[in-house]
């Protein structure tokens, strides 16, 4: 079993920075990519950011590229999303899903554990 706990939600204004953190413990997290997914009122949840086990290799959703960034300490046992949020569109709740594979995928199909997610509320 992997617990995986998201932080950093909150209310921020168009344009300001918001830092998601995802912390996991049961396993070892190396093992595992990483996806951050979000979801809207009244919408199914989407793909945002991917990494793989080791870094080095990570994938945006068209609507968040050179906006959000996807990062992770595999020594803190952590993933995070940095985000420079735009009003409305990146309202949301953010989830990390972990999986136990060299990958991440932009389907929420593989991904075996997620968190409670973290409200990030974007104003204009």
């Amino acid at each position: 079993q992997v617990q995986l706990v998201e932080s950093g939600g909150g209310l921020v204004q168009a344009g300001d920075s918001l830092r998601l953190s995802c912390a996991a413990s049961g396993r070892t997290f190396s093992n595992f990519s990483m996806g951050w997914f979000r979801q809207a009122p009244g919408k199914e949840r989407e793909f945002v950011a991917g990494i793989r086990r080791f870094g080095g290799n990570t994938g945006y959703a068209d609507s968040v590229k050179g906006r959000f960034t996807i990062s992770r300490e595999n020594a803190k046992d952590a993933v995070y999303l940095k985000m420079n949020s735009r009003a409305g569109e990146d309202t949301a709740v953010y989830y990390c899903e972990a999986r136990a594979a060299l990958l991440y995928r932009r389907g929420r199909d593989g991904y075996e554990y997620w968190g409670q997610g973290t409200q990030g509320t974007v104003s204009s």
